[in-house]
């Protein structure tokens, strides 16, 4: 959809004039979760233009109940669809997943979705983060 509320883009594509300015750390999504190896420009480092578009990322009542039910927690939600993410970017389409994303997603009882890895999917999330990196 397009891009409304004027959010700036999460993520920058790594060029020669950006890419020393790349950070790395480990980080969970939350306190259940295992950390991981992220990397990411610091906002403080990167200007962020505005976004053309925003993906809004759903999870449907049973994906929010079984994620809620592998982490020990009971969902309340009786909404159908619950609004899990809003990304800001310049494409039209959704982007890949990071490929970290990907894999820890698998990883139900670790905070996961308990989506399988489809390595296609995966090989595309690769090609794409391999030249982008997130802004935190």
């Amino acid at each position: 959809m397009p891009n409304f509320c004027s959010a700036r883009l999460g993520h920058l594509p790594i060029t020669s004039d950006n890419e020393q300015k790349l950070k790395t750390r480990y980080e969970a999504r939350n306190d259940k979760e295992l950390p991981v190896l992220i990397r990411f420009f610091p906002s403080s480092s990167v200007e962020a233009p505005e976004a053309k578009y925003l993906d809004l990322i759903l999870y449907s009542r049973e994906q929010m109940v079984k994620e809620a039910a592998a982490m020990g927690r009971v969902h309340y939600n009786d909404a159908p669809w619950s609004l899990i993410s809003i990304k800001a970017q310049d494409e039209p389409y959704e982007l890949p997943m990071s490929p970290i994303t990907v894999m820890r997603n698998e990883l139900i009882s670790q905070g996961g979705s308990g989506v399988p890895i489809d390595r296609e999917q995966y090989m595309k999330a690769v090609r794409y983060w391999e030249n982008h990196a997130m802004i935190k």
